[in-house]
């Protein structure tokens, strides 16, 4: 037994401290502790059991907060690498292994059981004779009776007219038993689906799925790119996949980019597997997180499906980790360090673990297309629609043409209008995409120029019809009412509303063809928890012919009835100066026109645009992903961006602009000097919104093709206090 313990805190220090383990306790590696530091109690992760310790008197551990390692031996790997390559403290990357639900002492909620002590007939007498003299003892008998295995003296309790004090009295009578059970609180707990049987694949998808099966029987470690076009069967190779691995038994990790996803996805599989699912999102309660957290950790629940910080969910005997649209930039980390890409963190767990990593896409990324094209990863394609559905037909409407017949701007043109009547009298569906939400973009003032601005962000305030106020979508400021008077010029008549978003939509459809039933999804009708499956459910069952809604809708849906797929202003993200600005809008718009005709009726596309003639937007008409590749691989290449060079991005932020910058050149001058020549660090420059919640943002880019050298330099950088410094390996964005 080793009488010392490493600790790592949850917070305030980076490096590790030692404590004595108390004698008679036995601890592991990964198991909870609350120990002492200077006059507080804090809580800590057990790195490593030692028997010596440089310091001469060390204070004991105060108290054991788990009863197993809650870290197992390969996420301590994982952790370790995340910690390297995203130059992030252990402690940082530690707190994100561990959900805030998962930390501190388990809590497993509890409740009474509430069963019969005597046999049904035996019950019915005793009812009888109870009716006259104690009719409420009677009526909880009858629902005992109803229920023979027993009921939750919860649901007891809600049933009309019973109290406790009746139940409370039959126990102590001993006619009935209460017994504490653990009541599992897992979003999918009772939940029933109709089975379903697998299906027969086609030619492409067994030669796409053999080498899946050979990988997971031989337990060998290897990233396969899975690209099918939209409507392809992609999901079905997913399904049978997980089947295999579940026979051989394996744990399963199946990542999806967006919360709306989930719902359709948990369908799919509960319908298909008895075994146990675990649904992790950020819109689980915290004992949602605890009692589903928990339930992986010991092996009840084996697959696993969840956005993003389910990566890290610790799954034993992980087999077959699968990342549906793998290209998403939501499955990338944003906010707080460490700014991991769960993507590549799955990759390098599947590596870990020697499972089986398939990415799947109609529209990969340039990186992971890349990677195959050198063989690093394997490929299995899928050309065509399963179960002889066609691709749909996509037209590109000039919207130049369109407000000159308009005199002026519309929101829709009128093949769209006309497409959009049609789809209403034959009883069929349409998808409106606007990456935009809200009602109008801006208010501006036509006497002075001035424009509503957010007074802690440098963002135009945007305005919402429903809730009449002015807000800013990235700190959620609000201005309520609207101002009537310019508050620059205090013009009365000069204020103007501009641009368009979905809530404007929703409207102007209401008006045009008032007798079509819609329903909108964006962030502002999704606030509420399980409002994401209520919206999807209601236009899955005919309940809306019209559906529009933000990038949420634009890939991965599957809607039968869905025939037309109309998208509203197709262009207006190739203005952002963003390397990735063409890659993210050719997947935009190819995967939302994926969406129609995944039926037995043909699709159509119809893509509003000012650019019909820019090649990026004449390829995604053409569904033409290797063309797409094809030209902006050649760019990247000639500009050293990545697949070609790793990209760094630090950030500075900070209330005092002239100290931001500063310090953003102190560093950059720092690692000029310590770099090797190879490296290219950019001039700094301000980000792409200068100003978020008050903080002056400026950055820095560094381009290399070997990422070590950087990485040892960036461990050593301050990432606290202020101005504060972000470090963002391969980042997604320039600009934001």
């Amino acid at each position: 037994m080793f009488p010392i313990a490493e600790v790592i805190l949850d917070d305030a220090l980076d490096k590790p401290l030692d404590y004595a383990i108390p004698k008679g306790v036995i601890l592991s590696p990964g198991m909870r502790v609350k120990v002492p530091v200077r006059t507080s109690l804090r809580q800590g992760t057990i790195l490593l059991l030692k028997e010596t310790s440089p310091f001469a008197k060390l204070q004991e551990i105060q108290e054991v907060l788990s009863d197993a390692p809650y870290i197992s031996s390969e996420l301590f790997k994982l952790a370790a690498w995340v910690a390297h390559y995203y130059a992030t403290p252990l402690r940082k990357v530690l707190k994100t292994l561990l959900p805030s639900s998962i930390r501190g002492k388990a809590r497993t909620k509890e409740q009474l059981w509430i069963k019969s002590a005597h046999s049904a007939n035996a019950l019915v007498t005793l009812c009888e004779e109870l009716r006259l003299k104690s009719p409420k003892q009677a009526e909880v008998l009858d629902v005992l009776l109803s229920a023979p295995k027993g009921i939750l003296l919860s649901a007891l309790l809600e049933k009309e007219g019973i109290s406790r004090s009746p139940i409370d009295t039959l126990i102590k009578k001993g006619i009935l038993t209460a017994q504490k059970t653990a009541i599992d609180r897992s979003p999918l707990h009772d939940a029933e689906y109709f089975p379903t049987k697998p299906k027969q694949l086609n030619s492409e998808q067994e030669e796409a799925l053999h080498p899946i099966l050979k990988s997971l029987n031989e337990n060998r470690f290897e990233v396969r790119l899975l690209h099918g076009v939209t409507g392809s069967g992609k999901t079905e190779v997913y399904l049978q996949a997980i089947d295999h691995a579940l026979k051989l038994g394996k744990g399963i990790l199946f990542l999806v980019p967006e919360i709306a996803l989930t719902s359709q996805t948990i369908e799919r599989m509960k319908s298909r597997f008895q075994e146990k699912i675990a649904v992790l999102h950020y819109r689980l309660s915290h004992g949602e997180r605890h009692d589903t957290w928990h339930q992986i950790r010991t092996g009840k629940a084996p697959i696993v499906l969840g956005a993003r910080s389910a990566v890290f969910s610790p799954i034993p005997n992980l087999g077959l980790i699968l990342i549906d649209e793998e290209q998403e930039g939501s499955y990338k980390q944003s906010e707080e360090s460490p700014l991991y890409h769960a993507r590549d963190v799955a990759i390098m767990r599947g590596k870990i673990c020697n499972a089986t990593v398939l990415l799947g896409s109609a529209t990969p990324s340039l990186e992971s297309y890349h990677n195959t094209k050198i063989g690093k990863y394997a490929l299995s394609c899928l050309k065509n629609r399963a179960d002889k559905a066609h691709m749909p037909t996509v037209t590109l409407v000039d919207m130049r043409a369109e407000f000159a017949k308009a005199k002026g701007f519309t929101l829709f043109s009128e093949p769209l209008i006309d497409a959009m009547k049609k789809r209403v009298e034959v009883g069929e569906q349409t998808l409106l995409f606007l990456n935009r939400r809200g009602y109008h973009t801006s208010q501006n003032c036509t006497a002075c120029g001035h424009t509503l601005k957010c007074p802690h962000c440098e963002i135009s305030l945007t305005y919402h019809l429903g809730r009449n106020l002015l807000a800013c979508h990235l700190c959620d400021y609000h201005l309520a009412p609207p101002p009537r008077t310019c508050p620059a010029c205090h013009s009365e008549e000069g204020l103007k509303f501009k641009g368009a978003g979905t809530e404007m939509v929703e409207r102007a459809l209401h008006a045009l063809l008032p007798e079509a039933r819609t329903l909108r999804l964006d962030a502002d009708t999704t606030r509420h928890k399980g409002s994401h499956e209520q919206l999807f459910q209601q236009f899955r069952s005919g309940k809306a012919d019209i559906l529009i809604g933000t990038q949420m809708i634009a890939k991965g849906l599957h809607f039968p009835a869905v025939t037309l797929v109309g998208v509203l202003h197709a262009d207006s993200s190739l203005q952002i100066p963003d390397f990735r600005a063409s890659e993210m809008v050719f997947q935009l718009l190819t995967q939302v026109a994926g969406r129609a005709g995944r039926g037995s009726i043909a699709g159509e596309v119809l893509i509003q645009t000012h650019l019909p003639d820019h090649s990026v937007i004449a390829l995604a008409k053409e569904q033409d992903y290797e063309g797409f590749y094809a030209q902006e691989i050649e760019i990247r290449k000639a500009f050293h961006y990545p697949p070609f060079t790793h990209l760094v991005k630090l950030t500075f932020s900070g209330q005092d602009q002239k100290q931001t910058v500063s310090l953003a050149e102190s560093i950059r001058s720092m690692l000029i000097q310590k770099l090797p020549p190879t490296f290219e660090l950019l001039p700094i420059v301000p980000c792409g919104y200068e100003k978020i919640k008050g903080q002056f943002r400026f950055q820095l880019l560094i381009k290399g093709e070997k990422i070590g050298p950087l990485l040892s330099v960036l461990q050593s950088l301050p990432q606290g206090g202020s101005p504060r410094i972000a470090i963002d390996v391969d980042p997604l964005s320039t600009f934001f």
